[in-house]
């Protein structure tokens, strides 16, 4: 061992003996008891306490740690059991690229939390995270090396901190249902999610315009005609487009009645309405008013026309005067004689 081994091995039985002083001026004294005190470099410390800085008290650590994991130091090295279960070099690596490809994942989506925006902007990081846990749980190489890599970093401990996270993943993205927004594979943005996209930053840009002419006069007076105006027909254009993509997903999944546009999408559309409808007050003419008012009034009419054509279309029965026979041959004959003269 060099001399700077010699000094680490030094400072390590330093840091270990009473007495110790952590950077200047902070001094621990030793509580008086123990066998240590009949030893003469500890009762030399006694005496004259050692300042050490922080660097050498991290330096002691790191040689402590090196000791427990076997790294032998002359005739006082530890070492530990052989059967301790380690990581091959292409396992490692494997575990590595995962634990790579999350923190990129799980910072995408953390970004994009607000506005939401997980599904157009971490889709490629999603298929990277999938990939890599892919190559850990399929055969890679060696069949046993490979079976020995997926039980140590899958199945080996109660945590299993590498299937918690690939759970995660895959529920977060099942619950933002960004395979609505995807295409080939959910390898890219589907046409009517890029034409939405598309279309509703024309919007949000047609509302910025209209309210840069006189900003403060808007907000103090909250008139916002010239948004509604202006912005009347891409805000219909925008809804009408989001009605389509919702009829086509029904169609689509009629299977899972549940099933919603994905979380970008809805998120977008939910901004929008709430400009337009809380922020700046505007309403939207119903291009269906004349055939409502029609069929409301007809249906007001109905129990009109029905009693009228009752009483039109109802026989009035007649009374009949029903003679006795008496009274019946007499006026016979008392025709008989008016025809007869």
């Amino acid at each position: 061992m060099g001399s700077r081994g010699g000094l680490l091995w030094r400072q390590l039985l330093i840091a270990l003996l009473p007495g110790i002083c952590l950077g200047q001026g902070h001094f621990f004294p030793a509580d008086g008891g123990g066998g240590l005190d009949s030893v003469t470099p500890a009762l030399e410390l006694r005496r004259h306490p050692v300042v050490l800085s922080e660097q050498q008290v991290l330096e002691a650590q790191d040689l402590s740690l090196s000791l427990l994991r076997g790294q032998g130091l002359g005739p006082l090295s530890l070492s530990l059991p052989s059967d301790l279960p380690e990581l091959e070099p292409e396992c490692r690596e494997l575990l590595l690229d995962f634990a790579n490809s999350s923190a990129e994942l799980t910072g995408c989506l953390v970004r994009s939390a607000r506005p939401v925006r997980l599904c157009q902007s971490c889709f490629p990081l999603f298929q990277q995270v999938t990939s890599k846990m892919d190559n850990i749980s399929r055969a890679v190489g060696n069949m046993s090396e490979s079976h020995n890599c997926a039980k140590n970093l899958l199945m080996s401990d109660r945590v299993q901190i590498v299937v918690i996270l690939s759970e995660f993943f895959n529920a977060t993205w099942q619950e933002a249902n960004c395979a609505n927004c995807l295409t080939n594979n959910s390898e890219e943005l589907s046409n009517s999610t890029i034409k939405f996209l598309e279309l509703f930053n024309h919007t949000l840009t047609c509302f910025e315009h209209n309210l840069q002419g006189d900003l403060t006069n808007f907000l103090q007076q909250k008139n916002y005609t010239e948004v509604c105006k202006n912005c009347q027909e891409i805000y219909k254009s925008l809804s009408r487009l989001y009605s389509e993509m919702q009829k086509m997903n029904d169609l689509k999944n009629k299977a899972d009645s549940g099933t919603q546009l994905c979380i970008d999408v809805e998120d977008a559309m939910n901004i929008t309405r709430k400009l337009w409808s809380r922020t700046f007050n505007c309403t939207m003419p119903c291009s269906d008013t004349v055939p409502v008012i029609a069929v409301s009034v007809f249906i007001l009419f109905l129990p009109v026309v029905f009693y009228l054509s009752s009483f039109l279309h109802s026989e009035q029965k007649k009374r009949k005067l029903i003679l006795p026979k008496r009274l019946k041959s007499s006026t016979s004959f008392v025709t008989f004689q008016e025809n007869s003269n």
